[in-house]
């Protein structure tokens, strides 16, 4: 059973300029006896305009879209992103305390930014498309009706000093992710952007199902099985950030058993034995 605010919706009729807060660290997950931990929002910036700040929380900014040049600690350059369903991310990740500038270069720059309490300091570094390869999750399992783009971040083996893990999904047309249902241990957060504004999919938090719709957000309990599909016609993208608990650190999931079986490329499940040739 989901107990709101599980699901997020995004603002009407669209994220507006400057900052929009999404989560809070202090959020409450339902039933869980912890706070969630993480604050997330969506900074969106005109052309020429410039962020500056020195926040106390270890930060992660990721672009959504449009260009933007980066200066922080003595790491600098100019990334741009046309399409986050097409183009891998490009992510400025910072401990706690450290001066951050952010120019946009283009009307419409638009960034996810994640932050956590950490007390740790390590250098801030700035990843590129060039660094994550695609992970084709999924591949020549069940009729590839899973089958999707994952991309890592950043993780604990990457960033040892962090409290964050964070990646991409791209989930094509009418196909699952997150598949087969899985459980961690850790609080998750999902937000959703759709190749057209009509676009929509599903959710699953255990039993319970919400749509979810561009811009949306979603709040995973630790425990809760999770998996999404998109519908038909319509790819679906989420940025998706774990907080490490104390003593308890994200290092991977627990598949929901009963689906384990889709797993083995043996094991392709059924097919329909009287569809035309050609549509089989």
């Amino acid at each position: 059973m989901i107990v709101p605010p599980a699901l997020r919706r995004a603002p009407h009729p669209g994220f507006t300029s400057g900052v929009t807060v999404i989560t809070s660290s202090a959020d409450r997950m339902g039933g869980a006896d912890i706070p969630l931990g993480l604050d997330f929002s969506v900074c969106r910036l005109s052309n020429g305009e410039v962020v500056q700040e020195t926040h106390p929380d270890e930060s992660a900014w990721i672009l959504l879209s449009g260009a933007a040049a980066i200066d922080c600690a003595g790491v600098t350059g100019e990334i741009r992103r046309g399409s986050c369903f097409d183009e891998a991310p490009s992510a400025l990740h910072v401990a706690g305390n450290i001066p951050v500038a952010i120019h946009a270069l283009t009307d419409g720059t638009e960034f996810a930014i994640v932050r956590t309490r950490n007390e740790r300091t390590f250098p801030a570094q700035l990843f590129l498309p060039a660094n994550m390869a695609p992970e084709y999750r999924g591949a020549g399992l069940v009729q590839n009706a899973g089958l999707r783009n994952v991309r890592l971040i950043f993780d604990r083996a990457a960033r040892p000093e962090s409290n964050l893990v964070i990646g991409e999904v791209v989930n094509y047309p009418g196909r699952w992710s997150s598949y087969p249902p899985h459980h961690h241990d850790q609080p998750e957060i999902y937000h959703y952007r759709f190749t057209l504004p009509t676009g929509y999919g599903h959710a699953e938090l255990g039993d319970a199902v919400v749509k979810v719709r561009d811009g949306d957000t979603v709040v995973i309990p630790p425990g809760h099985d999770h998996a999404q599909v998109s519908a038909p016609g319509y790819g679906m993208y989420y940025l998706w950030m774990i907080r490490h608990l104390p003593g308890n650190p994200y290092t991977g999931f627990t598949f929901a058993p009963e689906h384990t079986w889709t797993l083995d490329p043996a094991q392709q499940g059924w097919r329909p034995a009287d569809l035309p040739p050609g549509l089989a």
